[in-house]
């Protein structure tokens, strides 16, 4: 085991860490798409859309309640693909803790 002093460091290095990833999800990104890249949403780490990008082709006045359930579904792809990109991110940074602590 490490002594306390060793510990104590790993822990600073761990909030470190920590608030370093909380100020990365403003700017860690990811897109979805739906209807073969007819929408497409791009949202942040803390989940707020920052792009739309919808192909006039679709754009049907009558047919809204399509253009609804694609903005739904690229919403959830790009929600999936960001947890996908955070989870990885976590997993390396355990790692990395991991390392610190002597274990493998």
């Amino acid at each position: 085991m490490s002594n306390p002093f060793d510990m104590m460091r790993g822990m600073k290095d761990l909030q470190k860490n920590v608030n370093e990833m909380q100020a990365k999800l403003e700017t860690t990104f990811a897109t979805g798409n739906a209807g073969a890249g007819m929408v497409e949403i791009t949202i942040n780490g803390k989940y707020k859309i920052t792009d739309i990008k919808i192909d006039p082709a679709i754009v049907d006045p009558t047919d809204v309640d399509t253009l609804q359930v694609l903005i739904a579904a690229a919403f959830n792809s790009a929600s999936q693909n960001l947890q996908d990109k955070l989870k990885a991110e976590s997993t390396q940074m355990a790692g990395s803790l991991g390392n610190l602590f002597g274990q493998n």
